[in-house]
């Protein structure tokens, strides 16, 4: 009776919140165990992790080592991480249960917190709260990274190439979401990738979304495309148009290279309250339009590549997005890789997998993507990397407020 009690009179959300924040990086897990235990009677706390390849969750024991990993789909916990919803876990034999919750901070799905409770703290109330402690704990671990390497170390099956590690501090996540829009992203060889990089940033009204397929292997393409992506960053926030932050990236990489390698991107910026999108398109990636159950490729007009020639113009063109549209944005990896037989990934398989994912989450068709490329490929040693982004887009009615805070 004292346990079930205990629920109802536990201390304050706010005040678990500040206890997180108040212990050092490596002491998160334990610390949320303790909460856990405190106040719905845990007995039994796992932080499980995605890694970078998006295919296990790592679950973290005595931090940087990890013991044996999960699937990331199937299971309790791969389906917890999948749906984004949590799954309860019956013990078979006990009155205890396992509840698997989401770690999403604003869209970026980073892992599950498995926790094993009294089956009387499983009910809807209890679990509500269980999802709002994890979340908490998700943008702890979050803010952790820029003070700790034991998070990023956990998440890796095996060691990043340099030019890896380069390519995720350049990275924002892997996921973001507003009521405007939900986006997802995958990016292979996860341990091995070089020049392909997707980036985005929102404000109270606008979306900036860009692909980079920097030219070259390894680290050659990710010095190139970390010049690129941050000149883009620079022009953007200094409130450059887009067409001029393509001028200013491309000045960049031609006064670095003098012409010798360059940078392909595709540049978008969503208008919140019209759905009205500005693009560029630098180069090769393709972008894709699901609409109710057609599927098109957007025709952009070709402008060249960052750093191609010294001081090239580039023009803008528009086109709308309607509330349900779903948007695909693709490196060249992943729309010109060809099968052993020669057929190109993007002209059929890519738009089959698109048209069977329609209804899944877009964190889940970026992988998908990403995974038929694989077998079309024939092989997970893809000779080019593959950079997917997802974007679904929900839009703004007449009369919904101007959001003040993004995701969860």
């Amino acid at each position: 009776m004292g346990r079930v009690e205990a629920v109802n009179t536990a201390e304050p959300f706010s005040s678990a919140e500040s206890r997180l924040r108040a212990v050092p990086p490596h002491a998160l897990v334990a610390t949320a165990a303790s909460l856990l235990a405190e106040n719905f009677g845990a007995e039994d706390v796992t932080l499980l992790l995605a890694d970078y390849g998006l295919t296990v969750l790592q679950p973290i024991t005595h931090l940087p080592h990890t013991s044996d990993p999960v699937s990331a789909h199937d299971g309790p916990a791969g389906t917890a991480f999948t749906t984004q919803t949590p799954v309860v876990e019956v013990a078979a034999g006990t009155t205890a249960e396992r509840v698997h919750l989401p770690i999403t901070v604003r869209g970026d799905r980073l892992g599950i917190l498995s926790v094993g409770v009294p089956a009387a703290y499983a009910d809807p109330a209890a679990i509500l709260r269980l999802v709002e402690f994890a979340t908490a704990l998700g943008h702890e671990i979050a803010v952790a990274g820029r003070d700790t390497d034991l998070y990023l170390q956990a998440r890796r099956t095996r060691r990043l190439t340099l030019a890896a590690e380069m390519q995720w501090q350049l990275l924002p996540g892997r996921g973001c979401a507003r009521r405007e829009y939900t986006i997802g992203a995958h990016l292979e060889p996860a341990y091995a990738v070089g020049g392909d990089n997707f980036d985005w940033s929102t404000s109270a009204d606008h979306l900036d979304l860009t692909v980079t397929d920097g030219m070259g292997q390894g680290i050659d393409a990710s010095l190139l495309t970390n010049l690129a992506v941050s000149a883009l960053r620079n022009a953007r926030r200094a409130g450059l148009t887009l067409a001029d932050q393509a001028a200013l990236a491309d000045q960049a990489v031609y006064a670095q290279y003098g012409g010798k390698v360059y940078a392909a991107t595709l540049l978008l910026r969503f208008d919140l309250d019209t759905g009205i999108v500005h693009a560029v398109d630098a180069g090769s990636p393709q972008l894709y339009r699901l609409r109710d159950t057609g599927i098109e490729l957007i025709e952009l007009e070709a402008q060249l590549p960052l750093g191609m020639f010294e001081e090239t113009p580039y023009e803008e063109q528009t086109f709308e997005v309607a509330p349900g549209d779903r948007l695909v944005a693709i490196s060249t990896g992943v729309h010109g890789t060809r099968s052993a037989t020669g057929d190109v990934f993007g002209e059929r398989a890519l738009r089959q997998i698109l048209s069977a994912t329609r209804q899944t989450p877009p964190h889940e068709t970026a992988r998908a993507v990403v995974a038929g490329l694989i077998e079309h490929f024939g092989s997970k040693d893809l000779v080019s990397d593959a950079a997917v982004i997802c974007a679904d887009w929900t839009g703004r009615g007449i009369d919904t407020a101007r959001p003040i805070s993004t995701g969860s």
